[in-house]
Formats: structure tokens, C-alpha cells, sequence
């Protein structure tokens, strides 16, 4: 048993936003399972920390126990289950944080033998997006995800967890359970019927600015990598910016000119973090569409992590299960203030496309945003193209299919200088002044 000591200060870069009041002492339990490293083992372990600390939970004590597999039956073995037992009525724990997923049999044994509330990863990870959702449809999203997780696991719950309260677990009896099942899977129906309707709203957006020929940029990353404040520095915007795990739920988008003439939009998106619940994936579903629809994905690291590397196959595995890892990207090594300059060095031999930053200090965002336009042009092809202002079908193809960058009038002619896709390029061909070739 490691008895947890406090932690003070904030980090300065961030929004100075008091944390919630700390509303139960927790005991945090992990398996440490034999393909584990060491470092592995540590970072699991500071991440569960770190997700009951935003969350408003005081870790009392922490327990870990090494094996080749959890106990099918408790998840952990009984003899820790006894040392945890009594580590709760010396500590007063009011909760025990398990950094797994447990079934519903798992979690119906576990509350009767330690009788606190039990909580697992995915339920420690919807709770906080349920204090965390600003907006209308993150609500919704972050309800879906919390009665798609529940559904299966309403049987056998006990009186500590019915105490408790949330939705479908309140009063005895299978009879009421059965009742709970029919309003949770309607409740689930309704909320997947209005959050369609927000993804239609949302490909209507994305269908005018895509006649505007405006390019979307996401930012994608780890969980508290810094997107926010790398979005507040490049387009002035106020997102907030918090030293805590999922701090931005609700997608912000916010144009950002770029050095060589013309805009893009910048989505800021939630961020991702180890065994991102499937629930959650699925629920938000509308939001990642700002990801799968986006020209380029900025994929911003916390350059300053000692888990840096594991983060970044994370995020690949998530932009993978989302179907966006073939989108091009730019890897952002953000928090350079905080590197020697043997780390920064290092970073410099990355052969992908990247940039080093500092989005508190603003370094490296003029050269982030030079990679950014470059990338955006590759694969398209800059022409200039003359077309009668009474072909007025050409001009909306070409609004369609083309990144506007000026239109000027000379006589019964539209004179447009225009980026098109080098795939679509030949459609133009008839109307084409001058073909400047590729931008790459």
C-alpha cells in the first residue's frame, strides 16, 4: 500500500481554474501484468492518479499487484482484497478506483466484499465528461455513452451503488431493473436519432465552408498535450486551457490567416487517452467527425512527457479505430520551454513533417504555420483560371472543388486564381490562363 501524500501547485502555463472540491477519499487498485515494463507500469499508474484528481477524488492510498492476469472472479486476489478492506477502515475511503474495465459480476463481488462504491476506468472517464460537456450535443454524447455502458451492467448491483443513484439503478427488484432496460434502450434510441441530426447540421457546415475552398485543420493528441493553448496562440481564440485530463469536450473551430495569403479553420477536438472507452469513440462520433473530414491533422505532443512515445501510438491507434490514420499530419512538439537543448535537438532529426513550439512562449507558430500551408497545398495544383460570368456552373464546380485564393473582374470575365485538387485540375483545364503547377 502506498499512502498518497497531497499534490500541491498548478502548472503556470494554464488557465488558473480552481479544481473541483474533493468530494470522496479513494483508494486506486491496478494489476501490473507480466508484460509490463517498469515504465509502462508507472506512467498507468500516474494517469489514474491524474484521472481521479480531475475527476475531484482525494487518493488516499494506492495498491498494485503484480500477476500474469487478473483474477477472473475480484479482478485482484484476496488477499489484497483483505489488505484493501482494512486500508478503507483505517483511511475512511469512500470509494475504490480500479484502472480496468470490470464486468458486471466482477463489480457486483468486489462492493459486497469491500462494501464501498466500486468505480472502474470507463466509469472514472464518463464522469468526468459528464462535468466536463458545455454544449447541447456533449451532453448528449457523453449521456449516450454513459446508458450504453450501463445497459449491461444494471443486474446485481448492490444497495452501496443504488445509494449512489444515476439512471436505471435505482430501486429493488428485477421487475424495476426490466423497467430501467426499456427506458434506458428508448432513452438510447432518442439520443442517437438527435445526435444524427447533428451530424447532418454539421456536414451542412462543412459543405459551405468546402465551397468557400477553406481548408480544415484538427488538432488532435494526447490528453493535456496543450491543444487548446496551441489554439489560443495561433488563432487568438479563447479555448479553455486547463492543467487537467480532458479539459476541452465541445469542438471549437476558429479561422487562423495563414503567411502565404488565404485562412484555414483550426478544430480543436477532445483528447485522447490510453483504452479510450469504445463507448465513448462511438458516442462521439459527431464530435471525431471534425477529425475525419479534416485536409490535415496537426498532432500535438507534449514533447516535455517521458511518456511521450506511448502517447503517439495512442493517438495513431485511436485516429486508426476512427478511420482517419490516412489523413495527412504534422507532428507539433509542443512545450519546447520545458526541454534541454540536447531533447530539442533530437526532435530536429524526426523525418516526418513536424514543428517544435512553445505555445505558452509562442515559439516556432510562424514556422508551425509555414509546414501547415505547405502540407495543405501538396497534391493540388494553382492555376489560373478565366471563365464567363455566364457560366455559372463552372464557377460553383469550382467553388466546390477548389481552395479559392482571389477573384478579380475584367470585362464579361471572372479571373480566378485558384489551388484545385491535382486529381480535379483537368476538369479546369478549358478555362486555364496559366497552370502554375503543383504546390508541393
Amino acid at each position: 500500500m502506498h499512502t498518497e501524500g497531497h499534490e500541491t501547485g498548478q502548472d503556470s502555463r494554464m488557465v488558473d481554474i480552481p479544481h473541483p472540491p474533493v468530494i470522496e477519499k479513494a483508494v486506486a487498485v491496478r494489476v501490473v501484468l507480466s508484460q509490463e515494463s517498469p515504465a509502462e507500469a508507472e506512467e498507468a499508474l500516474h494517469e489514474l492518479r491524474e484521472l481521479a484528481r480531475t475527476a475531484g477524488a482525494d487518493i488516499v492510498c494506492t495498491f498494485e499487484q503484480h500477476r500474469s492476469s487478473p483474477d477472473p472472479a475480484t479482478y485482484i486476489g484476496g488477499g489484497k482484497l483483505e489488505s484493501i478492506k482494512a486500508a478503507i477502515g483505517e483511511l475512511g475511503a469512500e470509494t475504490v478506483l480500479f484502472d480496468a474495465d470490470l464486468g458486471a459480476a466482477q463489480g457486483v463481488k468486489l462492493e459486497k466484499a469491500l462494501g464501498v462504491k466500486i468505480v472502474d476506468r470507463t466509469q472514472l472517464i464518463l464522469d468526468i465528461f459528464a462535468g466536463r460537456a458545455q454544449t447541447r450535443e456533449g451532453r448528449m454524447q457523453v449521456e449516450l455513452a454513459q446508458l450504453q455502458y450501463l445497459l449491461p451492467r444494471l443486474t446485481g448491483r448492490g444497495s452501496i451503488m443504488r445509494q449512489q443513484g444515476g439512471i436505471g439503478v435505482r430501486g429493488p427488484g428485477e421487475q424495476k431493473l426490466e423497467v430501467d432496460r426499456r427506458v434506458i434502450r428508448e432513452r438510447i434510441t432518442r439520443l442517437k436519432a438527435e445526435l444524427e441530426e447533428v451530424r447532418k447540421h454539421r456536414r451542412i457546415q462543412r459543405d459551405r465552408r468546402t465551397a468557400q475552398g477553406i481548408p480544415t485543420v484538427a488538432l488532435v493528441g494526447y490528453t493535456n498535450a496543450g491543444k487548446s493553448s496551441l489554439l489560443n496562440a495561433l488563432t487568438g481564440a479563447d479555448a479553455l486551457a486547463e492543467d487537467k485530463l480532458f479539459a476541452t469536450l465541445d469542438p471549437l473551430v476558429r479561422r487562423c490567416s495563414l503567411p502565404g495569403g488565404g485562412e484555414a479553420l483550426f478544430a480543436d477536438t477532445v483528447g485522447f487517452v490510453r483504452r479510450l472507452p469504445h463507448t465513448l469513440v462511438a458516442a462521439f462520433r459527431a464530435t471525431l467527425e471534425a477529425v475525419n473530414e479534416a485536409d490535415l491533422l496537426l498532432l500535438v505532443l507534449d514533447a516535455s512527457h517521458p511518456a511521450m512515445e506511448e502517447h503517439l501510438r495512442t493517438v495513431r491507434n485511436v485516429l486508426e479505430e476512427i478511420g482517419a490514420a490516412a489523413i495527412p499530419f504534422v507532428k507539433v512538439y509542443n512545450k519546447a520551454d520545458l526541454l534541454d537543448e540536447g531533447l530539442l535537438a533530437g526532435l530536429t532529426t524526426d523525418r516526418a513533417p513536424h514543428a517544435v513550439v512553445s505555445a505558452l512562449r509562442g515559439d516556432g507558430l510562424r514556422a508551425l504555420l509555414e509546414m501547415t500551408q505547405d502540407q495543405l497545398r501538396r497534391g493540388r495544383t494553382l492555376l489560373r483560371l478565366r471563365v464567363p460570368q455566364n457560366r455559372a456552373a463552372v464557377l460553383s464546380q469550382l467553388r466546390a472543388r477548389a481552395r479559392i485564393l482571389e477573384i478579380r473582374y475584367e470585362g464579361n470575365d471572372v479571373l480566378v486564381d485558384a489551388e484545385v485538387e491535382s486529381g480535379a485540375a483537368g476538369r479546369f483545364a478549358e478555362w486555364a490562363e496559366i497552370g502554375e503547377g503543383s504546390g508541393a
